[in-house]
């Protein structure tokens, strides 16, 4: 149970300025007063679900992100871009809690399931494979996963993210090709773990350095994997986050851990800042997305995030 002052923080700030940022379109800027974007909106509505006092509010966003839609299926990063990127995936998990949204979902997996991210061609694997020393190049480059953008390389938080959206949907209406993409995303984002655990934005060694974990991509990347608790490069990076929580100064970041560790039954650490001290001396007021994490750490987890029934299947063939 949140602390007192936790409670406080979400009742009488979170939530009251989620409230507040919402433009007239329906959407959220990434702070008040800005222009509405799919990605802080995706967020806003994320931390909404299950709060009965913002259906309305939910209602209108879910409106505001089926305007935005792409005729392809896709969301683009920025009103007026005419190619989709990565916050279709985001877009499609905030979307799976409304049930007038099936064909905009329908759509996006569609999209999701056929953007295949540049391969590293097979002569120039070939060619690294007996040319670079292992402990330069030690990921495996047949692997691909989702990019930030169509086209190019896989990265670990995109990856994440299209994985919970392929969970989170409706199972019916998950491509044909769907499993294959979890299969193939769900290995690439173990195989680029950092060696001491946790991930970065993607590159688990560079030029023979061992890649340094971040708290962000670590947790989206522990999240999607959540169904595979005993893999061995889950406790590993879970080790890695609890170890480091002691030195998380922001209140974002802070926020992602503690959802992590607690969806994995993991103990929060006694050394831990408090959270709302932290949110306090940051003073990030108008933080659209860090906002929509705060209320994800301090509410009911049951309602943004399901059991990830819809991986079982294919983590148990793993």
């Amino acid at each position: 149970m949140p602390r007192s002052d936790e409670a406080d923080l979400l009742d009488r700030v979170c939530l009251p300025s989620l409230r507040a940022a919402q433009n007239q379109d329906g959407g959220w800027g990434f702070r008040e007063d800005s222009r509405s974007r799919v990605e802080p909106t995706a967020w806003a509505l994320l931390a909404l679900r299950g709060v009965e006092s913002s259906q309305e509010m939910q209602r209108t966003g879910f409106k505001f992100l089926r305007s935005s839609q792409l005729p392809d299926g896709s969301w683009p990063a920025s009103p007026g871009q005419q190619e989709g990127c990565w916050v279709t995936s985001l877009a499609c998990w905030a979307l799976s809690g409304d049930s007038d949204s099936r064909k905009a979902i329908g759509a996006a997996l569609a999209w999701i399931c056929a953007d295949w991210p540049r391969d590293v061609h097979v002569v120039i694997r070939m060619i690294r494979k007996f040319t670079a020393p292992q402990r330069i190049i030690s990921q495996n480059e047949s692997l691909r996963g989702w990019g930030w953008t169509p086209r190019t390389a896989s990265w670990v938080e995109p990856s994440a993210f299209a994985l919970l959206a392929l969970e989170q949907a409706p199972q019916e209406l998950l491509p044909r090709t769907a499993e294959k993409r979890r299969e193939l995303a769900t290995a690439l984002i173990h195989d680029r773990m950092c060696p001491g655990g946790g991930w970065n934005c993607g590159n688990p060694m560079v030029y023979g350095v061992p890649g340094e974990a971040l708290v962000e991509p670590t947790v989206w990347a522990l999240v999607a994997l959540r169904c595979q608790p005993d893999r061995a490069e889950n406790a590993a990076s879970l080790a890695w986050l609890r170890a480091n929580v002691s030195g998380i100064s922001g209140p974002g970041s802070l926020a992602l851990a503690r959802i992590c560790l607690e969806l994995y039954g993991a103990e929060w650490p006694k050394t831990a800042p408090n959270l709302a001290e932290v949110y306090v001396a940051n003073a990030i007021l108008g933080n659209v997305m860090v906002m929509a994490w705060l209320c994800m750490a301090l509410g009911q987890r049951t309602e943004w995030l399901k059991s990830g029934a819809g991986l079982a299947k294919t983590n148990a063939d793993s």
